[in-house]
């Protein structure tokens, strides 16, 4: 395998570890952002966004 073969080859290797570790990452920490808002809403804390409408 010449230097090239390896260079291209080690870059794709590299891209495709920084994507998997990316999505990884995202995925893990809307499944905590999920679990941190459900034990806020069962505290009884609420969205701005979700105000009744007779409020306003």
């Amino acid at each position: 395998m010449s230097s090239y073969a390896f260079y291209v080859y080690g870059s794709y290797g590299f891209a495709a570890v920084v994507t998997i570790a990316v999505t990884l990452w995202t995925w893990t920490d809307g499944r905590a952002r999920q679990k941190e808002l459900a034990a806020l809403e069962a505290a009884g804390i609420r969205r701005r966004s979700a105000r009744p409408k007779d409020e306003e």
